[in-house]
C-alpha cells in the first residue's frame, strides 16, 4: 500500500483545494495517469498518480483545502506494505458469548510503529515527514479499571459499534478482578466494572450506551449501539469546513452518521440531512433526535430566499486580492486616457481576415492593440521595467512577455504570451488564441502567468468605454482597451461617424513619469489610427 501526498506544485505554495477526482475507490490506476484536479493560489493543476494499482481510499473530500505534504490517495500497489494504523488486539471469545482480551498492557509488550518512509512523488516533495511517536501505554494496577473508551488507535472498545465514540472517564473499582463479578477478564455483567451497567455521564443510558445491557445480551452493545452521550463535549469524526458548514446551517454532527473514510461526516452527510428536515419543524421523521430539527433552528428567511451569501476567499480570488492590494498600495499609479479613430485599424482587421496566412486563426482588434503595444515597447524600453525594492534598482527587460488579463470563473488570471516581441503577426494571433482558451477551459498553468512584463486588459468586451487599471505585481504599466463604437468624430473640418475607443494607461510612477508614459500612449494610438506606422516603427 502505497499513499500519495500533495505535492508543491508552485513555488513555496503551502495549500491547495481538491477540486475534483477522477478515479474512485477499487478503480484500477496506471503510473502517470490523471488522478485529480487541484485548485492552487494560482491556478488549477491536474495530478499525475505516481504508482500503479488498485485505488484503496481517496483521503480527502472534493472542495477540502489539503496542505501540501498531506496524504491525498492511498493504492494498492500489491506489495501488502500497509501505512494504515496498527490491527486491533487479538480476541478471543469465551462460552458465554462475551469477548476476552488477550493483549499484554505491560510498556514492554507495546510493539514499536515503523518508521515513515517518504515516499517519491511525481512533482514536488511536499513535507518532511513528522517525527512524533505513540506516548507507551501506561500498565493498569490491580483492582482497577482502565478509563471507559481508552483504546490505542485501530483498536474498539469490546462490543462497541464501528465509529462510536465515548468519553474517556475512569469507572469505580470493581469489587473482584477489571471486569466486575465475572471471571477475570471476562466482559459479562459487572456491578460496577467497566462492562457493566454505564453509570448516568459515562455512557449514557444502559439501554442505548456503548457497554450497557443492549439487545445482544448483558455487557455487549448490540447493533444499536449509539454515540455516547455526555454533558461536555461529544467527539466527532469531521474536518473543519464540515464542522463550519455544519454550524452555518444549525446541523448537529453528532446526531449523524459518517460515511467519509473512517466514518469521518462529510459535506454529503450535512447536506443530505438538511434536505431530508421536513419544513413542518417534525424531527422524528427526519431521524434526527427531539430537539435537533435543523429548521426548527433557522431562521424562515433563509429557506424562503436568502437575504445573502458568503463565499470562501481562497484560491485565484485569494491571490488576486492580495496581489492588488499589494500593488496599489505600494506603486503610486498614474492613470492616462486617450481617445483613438480606430477606423483604419477595424478595415485592416477585416482585410487580415481574408488573408491566407491568417485563415486558421482569429483575428481581432485586441491583436492590432497587442502589436501597436510591443511595437511601442520597443520605442520606449522603460515602459517595460520593474521596480526591484530591495535593490533599489529599475530593471529593465529586454523581453516582453505580453500578459492577457482573463476574467474566467475562478477569478481573474493574467496568462502571457513569452517572447511577445519575436513573434510575427500570424503568430502572435495563434499565441492569443490559445491564450484565451486555454484561460476559458480553466487550463492555465502557474508557468503561464509567470514573468510578465506588460500587461493589457480588454474592458471593450464588456461593453465598458474605459477604466483605471491597477498595475499587475512585478510591471510598470497596463493598457486598458475600450469598446469599439461608432461617434461623431471630426475629419478634415467635417463631422462624420467613426470608429472611436478609448483607450486608458495606467503606469508606476516610480518607474513611468509623466512624458514617457503620454509618449508611449501617443504612439500606441497613432498606430491604431494608422497601422501603416507599426510596419514603419517595427
Amino acid at each position: 500500500m502505497k499513499e500519495f501526498k500533495l505535492p508543491d506544485v508552485g513555488e513555496g505554495l503551502t495549500e491547495a483545494e481538491i477540486v475534483r477526482w477522477h478515479v474512485k475507490a477499487g478503480e484500477p490506476v496506471k503510473v502517470n495517469q490523471i488522478i485529480v484536479e487541484i485548485e492552487t493560489a494560482k491556478a488549477v493543476v491536474e495530478l499525475p498518480c505516481p504508482f500503479e494499482g488498485v485505488v484503496a481510499a481517496l483521503m480527502a473530500d472534493e472542495g477540502e483545502v489539503v496542505d501540501v505534504g498531506r496524504p491525498i490517495i492511498s493504492v494498492d500497489d500489491g506489495t501488502g506494505a500497509s501505512p494504515a494504523p496498527a490491527q486491533a488486539p487479538a480476541q478471543a471469545t469465551a462460552p458465554d458469548g462475551a469477548a476476552v482480551r488477550t493483549e499484554a498492557l505491560a510498556d514492554d509488550m507495546v510493539p514499536t510503529p515503523p518508521a515513515e518512509v517518504r515516499q517519491p512523488v511525481l512533482v514536488g516533495y511536499g513535507v518532511k515527514p513528522g517525527a512524533a511517536k505513540r506516548r507507551p501505554r501506561k500498565p493498569v494496577s490491580p483492582g482497577t479499571s482502565p478509563a471507559v473508551g481508552a483504546t490505542r488507535p485501530g483498536e474498539g472498545t469490546a462490543g462497541a459499534s464501528t465509529g462510536t465514540a465515548s468519553t474517556t472517564r475512569a469507572a469505580e473499582p470493581a469489587p473482584s478482578g477489571v471486569n466486575g463479578p465475572a471471571r477475570p477478564g471476562m466482559n459479562g455483567p459487572a456491578s460496577s466494572g467497566v462492562n457493566g451497567p454505564a453509570r448516568p455521564g459515562v455512557n449514557g443510558p444502559a439501554s442505548s450506551g456503548v457497554n450497557g445491557p443492549g439487545p445482544a445480551g448483558p455487557g455487549v452493545a448490540g447493533p444499536g449501539a449509539g454515540p455516547a452521550s455526555s454533558p461536555g463535549k461529544i467527539a466527532v469524526l469531521a474536518k473543519p469546513p464540515v464542522r463550519k458548514l455544519a454550524r452555518d446551517l444549525g446541523v448537529d454532527l453528532a446526531s449523524l452518521v459518517g460515511t467519509g473514510p473512517h466514518g469521518s461526516i462529510t459535506r454529503g452527510d450535512v447536506q443530505a440531512a438538511l434536505d431530508a428536515a421536513p419544513t413542518s419543524g417534525d424531527a422524528v421523521e427526519t431521524g434526527l433526535p427531539p430537539g435537533n430539527d435543523v429548521r426548527a433552528r433557522v431562521p424562515a428567511a433563509t429557506w424562503e430566499g436568502e437575504d445573502e451569501e458568503r463565499i470562501p476567499i481562497k484560491g485565484v480570488r485569494k491571490a488576486t486580492a492580495q496581489a492588488m492590494v499589494s500593488s496599489a498600495f505600494t506603486a503610486p499609479h498614474v492613470t492616462e486616457f486617450l481617445q483613438v479613430d480606430m477606423t483604419a485599424t477595424m478595415d485592416a482587421v477585416r482585410r487580415l481576415r481574408g488573408l491566407p496566412d491568417f485563415a486558421e486563426v482569429k483575428v481581432s482588434p485586441l491583436l492590432m492593440v497587442a502589436k501597436a503595444v510591443l511595437v511601442a515597447a520597443r520605442r520606449h524600453p522603460m515602459i517595460n521595467s520593474a521596480w526591484d525594492e530591495a535593490r533599489q534598482e529599475i530593471v529593465v527587460k529586454h523581453r516582453v512577455n505580453l500578459g492577457i488579463a482573463a476574467a474566467t470563473p475562478r477569478g481573474l488570471l493574467v496568462p502571457n504570451v513569452k517572447d511577445a516581441h519575436r513573434l510575427s503577426l500570424p503568430d502572435l494571433a495563434a499565441a492569443l488564441g490559445a491564450l484565451a482558451e486555454t484561460a476559458r477551459a480553466g487550463r492555465t498553468q502557474p508557468a503561464d502567468m509567470a514573468g510578465g512584463t506588460i500587461t493589457i486588459t480588454n474592458v471593450g468586451v464588456f461593453g465598458v468605454d474605459a477604466g483605471t487599471p491597477i498595475l499587475n505585481p512585478g510591471e510598470s504599466a497596463i493598457l486598458a482597451f475600450g469598446q469599439v463604437r461608432e461617434m461623431p468624430w471630426v475629419v478634415d473640418g467635417q463631422v462624420v461617424p467613426r470608429r472611436v475607443c478609448t483607450l486608458a494607461l495606467s503606469f508606476d510612477h516610480r518607474v513611468v513619469d509623466g512624458q514617457l508614459g503620454s509618449l508611449f500612449l501617443r504612439d500606441v494610438g497613432a498606430m491604431l489610427e494608422d497601422p501603416l506606422r507599426m510596419l514603419a516603427w517595427a
